[in-house]
C-alpha cells in the first residue's frame, strides 16, 4: 500500500515538473513565472481592473498612477500575441477574478508573419473572447485598436481590416467596448504621430500613453 501511494505522489511529482517545464519553455514562460512568484510574496488585488497583452501594456509603467481611483493589475507579457493570449490565460487573466478586462493584442500576430491575416486575428480574438465569457460570462471587456506604429505603417492595410473586424464582432455583444487609438494618433496628413513613439518607432513614449489615457478612462468601471 504504502509502495502504491509513494508511486502515485512520484506520478504526480514528476507530472507537475513536465507541465512546469513545458510552459517554461514556452515563448515568455520566464515572465508568466515572475507573475506567479510575485503574487506569492504579494497576494494580488481584489475587484481590480485587469490590463493585459502585448509590450505595450506591459511597457505602461505608470498604469496605476494613469488611473489613481481605480485598483489596476498590469499583466502585460513579452511582445506576445493572440495564441499567447489563449495559452496563459489562466495565468495573466482567470486567476484575478477581475471585475473589468483591457486588452491590447493582435499587432504582433499581424508582424510575425506574412501568412496570418485580418481574418486570422478576429477568429483568434474571438477565441479569446469566448474563454473569458465561458468564465465569467458578465465581465466587461475593452479592446484597444491595434495602433498605427510607424515601423508597421507597411501593414496598415491588415490592421486597419483586423480593428474593423473585431470592432464589428463586438457591437454584437454585452458588456464590450472597443477603443480607438488608431485615428488619434495619426497626423493631419493621415500617417502616424512620429513624437508619440520612442526610438523604435514601435513602443510609446509618455505622449502616446496620454492618449490612450485620455480614450480609455470613460470606459472603466469605478
Amino acid at each position: 500500500m504504502k509502495n502504491k501511494v509513494f508511486s502515485f505522489f512520484l506520478t504526480v511529482f514528476l507530472l507537475e515538473g513536465f507541465l512546469v517545464s513545458a510552459q517554461e519553455q514556452m515563448p515568455f514562460g520566464d515572465e508568466i513565472h515572475a507573475f506567479k512568484k510575485a503574487d506569492s510574496i504579494q497576494q494580488p488585488p481584489t475587484n481590480a481592473i485587469l490590463f493585459t497583452g502585448s509590450s505595450s501594456i506591459r511597457l505602461w509603467k505608470d498604469l496605476q498612477q494613469a488611473f489613481p481611483n481605480r485598483i489596476i493589475i498590469n499583466r502585460g507579457f513579452g511582445g506576445s500575441s493572440l495564441p499567447e493570449m489563449i495559452y496563459y490565460a489562466d495565468d495573466i487573466i482567470f486567476r484575478y477574478n477581475p471585475k473589468q478586462v483591457v486588452i491590447y493584442c493582435g499587432e504582433n500576430d499581424i508582424a510575425s508573419s506574412d501568412t496570418v491575416t485580418s481574418e486570422m486575428v478576429n477568429r483568434r480574438f474571438q477565441k479569446l473572447f469566448s474563454m473569458i465569457r465561458e468564465r465569467q460570462p458578465n465581465v466587461p471587456v475593452i479592446f484597444v485598436s491595434i495602433k498605427p506604429s510607424p515601423s508597421r505603417w507597411h501593414l496598415r492595410a491588415k490592421m486597419i481590416k483586423a480593428n474593423s473586424l473585431i470592432k464589428n464582432f463586438l457591437a454584437t455583444k454585452k458588456y464590450t467596448a472597443y477603443v480607438d487609438v488608431w485615428k488619434p494618433m495619426l497626423n493631419k496628413a493621415g500617417t502616424p504621430q512620429e513624437d508619440l513613439f520612442i526610438q523604435d518607432k514601435l513602443h510609446m513614449n509618455a505622449k502616446g500613453y496620454a492618449i490612450w489615457k485620455r480614450k480609455i478612462e470613460p470606459l472603466l468601471l469605478n
